[in-house]
């Protein structure tokens, strides 16, 4: 039970020490901040790959916006899940984006 509230409290300093460096994940690029200089952060790295999956999905979106409607729209889910996500972030919460976390999960830094 001691190890419990270790890890548990552990993970609840992390977050506390991290959680405006993780909000940096959902600003296009800058999610490279925590994903390069908080390596031994779970919650930095946790947004951070899932920002790495969100920037990516901005780039090819990029080139999809030029299309009038479809485009369009999806900037505008990204910029809504960005500001979740920052949002988020900052309340020190971990939140698992549909389709973009199980996709994040897959990297390995």
């Amino acid at each position: 039970m001691t190890e419990e509230k270790s890890t548990s409290s552990s993970t609840n300093l992390d977050v506390e020490a991290n959680k405006t460096i993780a909000a940096l994940s959902y600003l296009w690029i800058l999610f490279l901040i925590p994903l390069l200089t908080k390596k031994n952060s779970k919650f930095c790295q946790f947004h951070a790959k899932q920002g790495l999956i969100l920037f990516i999905i901005e780039i090819v979106g990029g080139l999809i916006f030029w299309f009038p409607v479809f485009g369009q729209i999806l900037m505008l889910a990204l910029l809504v899940v960005s500001v979740i996500g920052i949002i988020k972030a900052l309340n020190g919460e971990w939140w698992k984006i549909p389709y973009i976390y199980e996709l994040s999960k897959k990297i390995n830094l």
